[in-house]
């Protein structure tokens, strides 16, 4: 585990892409469904209740939330999509916003897809895994609510979505990942060390 993402701190939030903190240093996007469990993925990784908005109502990420970790190193919480009960209006307002900033941001170093174990790779998910193809962006996928399947059915569909996207020529990860068990922390750490290039600074400070 990796003691620096504990120190993540929100840092703003940007309705769109000129109001965007400084394009420098790197950035790992997190995307999701709206009911994919993003909010409560990003909460569970750095060890706090509350630094990503979780919320009964799909959704509710709306802009673009920047968090520091250090140095020059941020997570980007994206809107979620596919699932929110608002207007089409808005539905399009967040999709040119997801776009914008996937094409636009330079820092963008690698983006983080979070899937429901039980629907995972839907329509959504997969225009989000071609995207990355596209960009040559290298992508880690978790799959959360591990909690919800046996151990057996949920090491099957991990295999399953390991499988489809083996075609991929981009780095390409997925794991397992429970928020309510605190399951697949330490995994999710090293992919997020591995996408940062931060292993240096690890040995430096533990």
């Amino acid at each position: 585990m990796n003691p620096i993402y504990h120190q993540a701190k929100f840092l703003t939030s940007s309705p769109d892409i000129k109001t965007n903190p400084p394009d420098s240093g790197k950035e790992i996007a997190f995307a999701g469904r709206s009911n994919a469990g993003k909010s409560s993925a990003i909460n569970t990784l750095v060890q706090q209740k509350n630094l990503a908005r979780v919320s009964k109502t799909p959704g509710r990420t709306q802009m673009l939330n920047f968090f520091t970790i250090k140095d020059d190193l941020r997570f980007v919480d994206l809107p979620g999509y596919g699932y929110a009960k608002v207007t089409e209006a808005v539905k399009i307002q967040w999709q040119k916003l997801l776009e914008s900033y996937l094409v636009k941001r330079q820092s963008l170093t690698a983006l983080v897809l979070v899937m429901d174990v039980r629907h995972p790779l839907t329509d959504y998910d997969r225009q989000m895994v071609n995207w990355c193809q596209h960009s040559q962006l290298p992508l880690h996928i978790i799959l959360t609510k591990a909690d919800k399947l046996s151990p057996g059915i949920g090491q099957r569909i991990l295999l399953e979505v390991r499988q489809e996207l083996s075609v991929l020529t981009i780095p390409v990860s997925v794991q397992l990942f429970s928020s309510l068990k605190k399951k697949g922390i330490d995994e999710l750490h090293e992919a997020l060390d591995r996408l940062f290039g931060v292993r240096g600074i690890v040995s430096k400070t533990t």
